[in-house]
């Protein structure tokens, strides 16, 4: 095959370099009213930040957290917040006001629209996937990106990923479903919303 041709034809992979990052997927699919699913190691405020304008429109997100010692790290009384996952380390903010705000926006976002969970057993979900519904419309990507700006593709240093993107009905429907099996099990996953509330405020 020729490979100027091959160099036109379209990626499904979106891996933070040539071929697009899952940042972009999310802006371009995102729209007023969707409803999304999540599966994530990590989740940070400066994700959101950068996403803002179209999470903020969304009906509702269901988040899981694949890492429950995550959780466990958010504990507000703690010195080093560096250490937690929640802020994008790599991000130096200059102003400690900057962050409060980010911080705040995000809490009352959740607060609105967001369900958090987590597994409980630590190393046993390890996939991460991002699964959107638009009035029955539904897109879906999945691989390796967490929810932070390095790993979505949203800061000047990325991360290399390696996502792809689904163009399966019955694929992204199957995704959903596999979702919804991890999410409705309680000898599996706990509520942690209030504990992620709880270390915004503190921010």
């Amino acid at each position: 095959m020729n490979k100027e041709f091959i160099k036109t034809l379209p990626s499904s992979i979106r891996d933070n370099r040539s071929r697009g990052t899952v940042g972009e997927f999310l802006m371009g699919k995102i729209l007023p009213g969707s409803k999304l699913l999540s599966v994530s190691a990590y989740f940070t405020i400066y994700a959101y930040d950068a996403l803002k304008s179209h999470l903020n429109k969304i009906e509702r997100l269901d988040f899981l957290f694949g890492e429950p010692r995550f959780i466990a790290s958010l504990d507000p009384n703690k010195i080093d917040k560096k250490s937690f996952k929640i802020e994008d380390e790599e991000i130096k903010l200059s102003n400690r006001l900057e962050q409060n705000r980010i911080a705040k926006e995000c809490a009352e976002w959740i607060k609105q629209k967001v369900q958090i969970k987590s597994i409980r057993q630590s190393n046993l979900l390890h996939g991460k996937l991002y699964h959107i519904d638009n009035n029955g419309v539904e897109e879906a990507i999945m691989g390796s990106s967490n929810f932070t700006v390095k790993g979505l593709g949203l800061s000047l240093n990325n991360n290399i990923e390696l996502n792809l993107e689904v163009d399966s009905k019955r694929d992204r429907n199957d995704l959903k479903d596999w979702f919804y099996e991890i999410w409705n099990n309680d000898k599996i996953v706990e509520d942690v919303k209030d504990e992620v509330l709880a270390y915004l405020g503190h921010l």
